[in-house]
């Protein structure tokens, strides 16, 4: 089942690009399956919000959760590096990989449903409480569990594949034999490591990285102003400025 699941992630995105008549737009995704019973996922509690629910919150006999995150193709990224409002690519790449990531879930689903098992699927994006900010399922911590990343200075999530991308999950109760022992991972943040990048925080135009604190209020109203600027291409409510031209943008530095 295990391959199955891995399979059917990526021959998902092979056929959405082609359905879409889609190309230069996503990479090789970073596919990590994880215990619902991870001594980690309690800790969201602290480190997300105490209203972090849990796997079990979404499905009782939960037995896994498949994580993933799909990188966005170089041309994207580069694209979004100049001006103040996000790329018209980098907008639309953000709208079409979180419908990707539904259809990536659905596939799982119908997968787990012919073999007998169930799913708890969670949105893409817009899970978040729109007054203090803060996802009630962080996908980027839960992959940060599984491994697939770790944080930068940023908040977001450095990959194999870089930061530049969308992460998603999706918990089925089905048990698998193979889980990954994860272990401490690897630190890919250059400014964590040594002190000496900060160019993501550099980056941000909004000026919301300030005296070692993040102002989601500022970021977040940035994002509004690409939503209503892209409001004919879908909700892009995005900005993704201190994602790209780092070291880390398209790959661990």
């Amino acid at each position: 089942m295990y391959s199955e699941i891995i399979n059917t992630i990526k021959s998902t995105i092979s056929n959405y690009e082609e359905i879409n008549q889609l190309s230069n737009m996503w990479r090789e995704p970073v596919i990590e399956i994880i215990s619902a019973k991870n001594e980690k996922l309690q800790e969201l509690k602290q480190i997300v919000s105490v209203e972090h629910i849990l796997p079990y919150d979404i499905m009782p006999d939960a037995k896994s959760i498949i994580c993933f995150f799909i990188p966005f193709e170089e041309n994207i990224v580069k694209s979004n590096i100049n001006g103040t409002m996000a790329s018209k690519e980098w907008a639309s790449a953000y709208i079409k990989t979180n419908d990707l990531i539904k259809v990536i879930n659905d596939r799982i689903e119908e997968l787990m449903v012919k073999n007998g098992y169930k799913t708890g699927k969670i949105p893409a994006t817009h899970n978040f409480n729109e007054k203090t900010l803060i996802s009630n399922w962080s996908h980027r911590h839960i992959a940060y569990i599984a491994g697939i990343g770790t944080f930068g200075i940023n908040n977001m999530l450095i990959t194999k594949m870089g930061c530049c991308g969308r992460v998603g999950s999706i918990i089925i109760n089905c048990e698998l034999e193979n889980y990954k022992d994860i272990g401490k991972i690897k630190e890919k943040c250059l400014n964590k490591l040594n002190g000496n990048c900060r160019i993501c925080q550099k980056r941000c135009i909004v000026d919301a990285y300030k005296n070692n604190s993040f102002d989601k209020n500022k970021c977040y109203k940035q994002c509004l102003e690409n939503a209503k600027y892209y409001q004919e291409t879908g909700y892009a409510d995005v900005c993704g400025k201190c994602l790209v031209g780092l070291p880390c943008s398209l790959k661990e530095p």
